[in-house]
């Protein structure tokens, strides 16, 4: 619950502060996703929120299996194969999800992004999208931010155009 900085309007030497309650480690909000693109169609952004509320047994973010279910989903939804770039989270490179990636190679290949590459990945910018959002957002409690995170991307979604400006951001190419 530690609000994001962000920049505002304030009156001339009046510096705006803004009162949130709540305190410092009492929750956070976690978001995967993927920007999937394929020639002649519309660009998609697929993408799973987690909310953690510092539980005992609740898990912090997303494990494997939440990867892996999510690589599922995007299959459904996309009806076909993937070929997935993905950044080098040590989370991606486990046993467990490495071995769901070899037992499903008929429809699922995978590309490493070079490590510290954040500027490959398109992904990046719709975090920062996202964030942009939320930056001046003063929550009563982690459920606001959550309900405002998911609002977020599901407008994004509805936005091929600013899906495919995160791709122009990378620099990167598709070739037909």
């Amino acid at each position: 619950m530690t609000p994001p900085r962000a920049r505002t309007w304030g009156r001339i030497g009046q510096t705006p502060v803004v009162r949130v309650r709540g305190c410092r480690g009492s929750g956070r909000v976690s978001m995967a996703g993927m920007t999937c693109y394929r020639p002649g169609m519309r660009s998609r952004l697929i993408y799973s929120v987690r909310e953690y509320r510092g539980r005992k047994d609740e898990p912090k973010g997303f494990g494997w299996r939440d990867f892996r279910d999510l690589l599922v989903r995007a299959r459904i939804q996309l009806g076909g194969p993937i070929v997935l770039v993905w950044d080098n989270v040590r989370l991606h490179l486990t046993k467990p999800l490495r071995e769901f990636i070899d037992a499903n190679a008929t429809w699922l290949t995978v590309f490493q992004l070079p490590t510290y590459a954040p500027d490959l990945n398109p992904q990046e910018g719709i975090w920062a999208l996202v964030k942009r959002d939320i930056g001046n957002l003063a929550a009563a409690d982690l459920g606001q931010i959550t309900r405002v995170v998911k609002r977020r991307l599901k407008q994004i979604q509805y936005r091929p155009d600013l899906v495919d400006g995160c791709l122009a951001g990378t620099g990167l190419i598709m070739d037909g």
